[in-house]
């Protein structure tokens, strides 16, 4: 028997590229027509994301929670279970971050979008609208088929990029809700790595990327609360 240590992560992957990309195909054609009611969802989110009564941060929270939950269940369990073993553990830290989305954001009304915008909250709008118009594109743009676009709401990486995009906008870094999308951003990015996508380098460098955004706006809101709290002790 080889030693575990002999294997390199090719050895892991259960199927081959071609098979990973015809799953997106067949997974929109059984959904038609949901993507026009996901579709509506993400724009409304977006819209949110902008003006809105000051619960909008509960609506948004809960779109996102319902897109985490439905790509927990239609696609890792409906689809991407047939051909990788591990799929059942990624669907149940999808259905972990949905109820951490409602928790956090709905029943905690800890999600908001009242402050100044902000050029990292700008970053978030910009990544929100990249996951709903132009990561569908990129599978077209590398000669897949057009129904194989993988669509916010639906499919894993653009709904952990528009997510992350979210959290990127909001007035308060939540870090409870980053732990798992970047951990997706890493596992994805190691499968399309060892697939050889052009694209593999592109969610972790999101997830990284947001992480450090991330960081240095909770330090600088921490620097601000602290110089308010100063000037009030004066």
């Amino acid at each position: 028997m080889s030693e575990w240590w002999a294997y390199q992560l090719s050895d892991l992957l259960m199927f081959a590229p071609q098979t990973y990309y015809r799953l997106f195909e067949l997974y929109n054609t059984s959904l038609w027509p949901v993507q026009v009611l996901t579709l509506a969802a993400s724009v409304t989110t977006a819209i949110l994301m902008f003006t809105g009564p000051r619960w909008r941060g509960r609506v948004i929270a809960s779109l996102l929670a319902l897109f985490w939950l439905f790509v927990a269940w239609g696609y890792f369990i409906g689809r991407y279970a047939a051909i990788n073993l591990a799929a059942p553990y990624f669907a149940l830290g999808f259905l972990v971050q949905a109820c951490l989305l409602a928790l956090v954001g709905l029943v905690g009304g800890h999600i908001t979008f009242d402050g100044a915008r902000t050029l990292i909250g700008k970053t978030g709008i910009a990544l929100f609208f990249f996951a709903l118009v132009f990561q569908p594109l990129i599978g077209p743009l590398l000669d897949r088929e057009w129904s194989g676009m993988e669509l916010l709401g639906l499919a894993p990486d653009p709904t952990v990029v528009g997510t992350l995009g979210v959290l990127l906008a909001a007035d308060r870094v939540r870090w409870e809700l980053f732990v798992i999308p970047v951990s997706w951003c890493a596992i994805t990015g190691a499968t399309l790595w060892v697939m050889k996508s052009p694209e593999a380098l592109l969610m972790p460098l999101i997830g990284l990327s947001a992480l450090v955004l991330s960081a240095y706006k909770s330090l600088t809101l921490r620097r601000e609360l602290a110089g308010d709290w100063k000037n009030d002790r004066c």
